[in-house]
């Protein structure tokens, strides 16, 4: 009776993970542990730091690989959990984020070297979109930087060990913008986010099959793949870019962020610029300032933009279009795009005043000789 009560306690005992160190400068300050769920950031445990500024927690242990992140003020330091290890974090505060070490399971130092690879990335982003002097140059620039970052990553830690924590970390990394709102760094719009994508997913599925995480990011490139089997469908149904012609408009009504249905053929009596756009995409933020440079310019003389947002994410389009002064309407389906042959995005045509399409992108060298012919 006793070999099995012992045993009961046993296997009732609460699986838990350790965090614990120093965080040196701290002393009366509150430190948090908070948990990245997929539902959102849950706060896990707290507490004040003494004169030796240790701090231990030993919360349940996540039921796969997950992430986690200790705060204090406005300072963090992403960890990686992969079941009931002790992680050992030393750290000085004020500069926690960028001056801590780590020990533990291999996953947690990957972390650490990505997160300060990802804060340097980030702070030149910003750096070269908030300097007039780049204006020309800057998305290209940008893209450049952020495509030596991922190339690095890929080859680095996410082919190297791609059923690893950091891995996943690596994929949901995002990046900040001074233009648009952040979006994910590797998007499965090329070849190699296509190969990172399903490499991660792939090995979690196999070493955590009921984990949500797993789950989430196989269905996640599931998805991407039907998306793209259906727009390759749509593409044979393009005509050829030499068979365009000018003529009537193709009229769209679509809901802008009101929820209002706005109508193309509305903007008759104006020279509308027809945009198709995609928020998440890099350098989105530098095309829409040039482009809002353009509708100040003529706007007062008759220009109109009716802009085609084909974001997944409403939320990332309703925060991207909330201030610009232009009409912006949503079609997640990217229908209109099939109406007017767009391929990919961004791609725009311009009408002239009694609703006529005249030119698009790919026949137009300069947008504003165009626009003023027209006006």
């Amino acid at each position: 009776m006793l070999l099995a009560v012992a045993m009961i306690a046993s296997c009732s005992k609460q699986r838990t993970f350790t965090v614990e160190g120093t965080i040196e400068g701290g002393k009366d300050s509150t430190l948090y542990l908070y948990n990245y769920s997929l539902g959102g950031i849950v706060l896990i445990d707290s507490a004040k730091l003494g004169d030796d500024g240790k701090f231990s927690f030993s919360p349940e242990a996540p039921g796969g690989p997950d992430l986690y992140v200790l705060r204090l003020s406005n300072e963090w330091i992403n960890l990686g959990v992969d079941s009931t290890e002790t992680i050992t974090v030393k750290a000085s505060w004020p500069g926690m984020s960028h001056n801590y070490s780590i020990s533990g399971p291999d996953g947690c130092e990957k972390i650490r070297q990505l997160a300060m690879m990802h804060s340097k990335l980030q702070q030149q982003v910003l750096e070269i979109e908030q300097n007039p002097s780049m204006l020309g140059v800057m998305g290209d620039t940008v893209s450049r930087l952020v495509q030596q970052y991922k190339d690095s990553v890929f080859s680095g830690y996410i082919t190297k060990a791609p059923q690893s924590i950091y891995a996943y970390y690596a994929l949901m990394q995002t990046l900040d913008h001074v233009y648009q709102p952040s979006h994910f760094i590797f998007t499965m719009d090329n070849r190699q986010d296509d190969r990172a994508f399903r490499a991660v997913a792939t090995c979690w599925k196999e070493y955590y099959p009921e984990w949500e995480r797993a789950q989430q990011l196989f269905n996640r490139v599931e998805r991407d793949i039907t998306n793209k089997r259906i727009s390759e469908a749509r593409q044979k149904q393009f005509v050829d870019e030499e068979r365009i012609v000018v003529s009537d408009i193709i009229d769209l009504s679509l809901p802008d962020i009101n929820g209002k249905n706005r109508t193309l053929s509305e903007l008759k009596g104006k020279v509308v610029l027809l945009h198709f756009h995609n928020f998440s995409k890099p350098g989105s933020g530098q095309y829409i300032l040039e482009l809002r440079e353009l509708y100040n310019r003529y706007h007062d003389r008759g220009l109109e933009i009716y802009q085609v947002s084909v974001d997944d994410d409403e939320h990332l389009w309703r925060q991207a279009v909330v201030q610009l002064p232009w009409v912006s309407v949503y079609d997640p389906s990217a229908e209109s795009c099939i109406s007017y042959n767009v391929r990919q995005v961004p791609d725009y045509y311009i009408i002239d005043r009694n609703n006529a399409l005249q030119k698009r992108m790919i026949q137009i060298d300069n947008l504003e000789k165009e626009i003023e012919k027209l006006l």
